[in-house]
């Protein structure tokens, strides 16, 4: 016999209020750790590590000193890190004074979504691309289990993850921006639209990895506006046509959308194939064209400016140095940092990257609108 229209409601009724408390649990979670993975939106030190130390004057407003981020201070996933009650990310690649026990950060700056191949080298990309970035964490995640299953004290283990604690953890991803610089730089805006696509479907088999080793709860971001950096709009000016209200390049920006368009419905996609999970599409573009857009409402100086700069004419970028009569010459900040949202003009602010992690993290800008401390499943939270 089939279920009467009231039964019928009534079971209905049951799976959309189940599909509510798994999308929108009511108590905050509980996230033993973070895994994060990108560019130098997020690196924390892996590039530092591996090819020589950020100089002066990166760090100088938070840390006093060079933290291995490129900026003056805190990245938008310190700030992460910090609204869960953990730690801020120690590198992976960094093997000074590092403590993995609340999560590792794997991202690493000038790293793509697409694995590295000659071209990308050539073009002075990191290596440590995202496919890469999986692998380090594979070697994580077993050599912390086999450590674990062996380990007779627990000093062995104390600067370790638990092993339980890698399906309960948060997965953040930051990247693509490299993959639209290295595109913008070397193919037609036709080469570069019809890259991505597999671009994009890289990125997917990466999420598929982790997933196949544990991973459950997925916090994306998309990428930015990336025809409003200074680096972009001062050594590429566009003609007035291409030219937006903010001063941004137009047509990098509508790249920077497409892909966007393309990443979202590639999380879509993922939600339906990986049971369990939940994934949360993060869109930072919008927030960061916001603060561009509307820079001096919010207490900033020119969107397109940047603080950062190298002595002279050199055209160095901030982060090189140059050796003149034998002496080393770093680069050299503005007097208020805060005041700026571009720091090098590539790289954001820390008052920039604060501004924005306080405009996501309660949902306001993520599908489905969850703010990030109840982003989990219930078997997860």
């Amino acid at each position: 016999m089939g279920l009467k229209k009231s039964q019928m409601a009534a079971a209905i009724g049951v799976v959309l209020l189940a599909s509510l408390l798994y999308l929108y649990p009511s108590k905050a979670c509980h996230f033993p750790a973070i895994y994060n993975f990108g560019d130098s939106n997020s690196d924390t030190g892996a590039d530092s590590a591996a090819f020589g130390r950020v100089p002066p004057p990166f760090g100088e407003t938070f840390f006093g000193k060079p933290s291995g981020r490129y900026s003056d201070g805190r990245l938008i996933i310190d700030f992460i890190a910090e609204h869960l009650g953990l730690p801020s990310l120690n590198a992976y690649l960094d093997s000074i004074g590092s403590n993995f026990s609340h999560g590792a950060n794997f991202a690493a700056s000038g790293s793509t979504m697409q694995p590295m191949n000659a071209k990308l080298y050539e073009e002075g990309f990191n290596p440590f691309s995202l496919n890469l970035q999986l692998l380090q964490f594979e070697q994580l995640k077993d050599r912390t289990e086999e450590l674990y299953s062996e380990a007779k004290s627990s000093q062995i283990t104390s600067n370790l993850p638990k092993p339980g604690d890698f399906s309960k953890a948060l997965y953040t991803l930051d990247s693509g921006q490299n993959d639209l610089h290295y595109g913008f730089v070397k193919l037609t805006r036709e080469q570069l639209k019809t890259s991505i696509p597999y671009i994009v479907n890289q990125f997917s088999l990466s999420i598929k990895k982790l997933y196949q080793k544990g991973a459950r709860i997925f916090w994306i971001h998309n990428t930015g506006p990336i025809g409003c950096l200074p680096f972009f709009v001062i050594t590429n000016p566009s003609k007035p046509e291409d030219t937006d209200q903010s001063g941004c390049i137009k047509s990098y920006n509508e790249v920077a959308q497409e892909f966007n368009k393309q990443l979202k419905e590639q999380v879509s996609k993922l939600r339906t194939q990986l049971f369990g999970a939940a994934l949360y599409y993060v869109d930072t573009y919008s927030v960061k064209y916001s603060l561009i857009n509307e820079a001096e409402k919010y207490g900033f100086l020119s969107p397109l400016g940047y603080c950062c700069k190298h002595y002279g004419d050199s055209g160095l970028q901030c982060w090189e140095t140059e050796i003149r009569n034998g002496t080393e010459y770093f680069g050299i900040s503005c007097s208020d940092p805060s005041k700026h949202i571009s720091w090098d003009g590539i790289h954001y602010s820390e008052a920039a990257n604060k501004w924005i992690a306080n405009h996501i993290l309660d949902g306001s800008y993520s599908d489905p609108p969850v703010p990030l401390s109840k982003a989990c499943s219930s078997s997860g939270s």
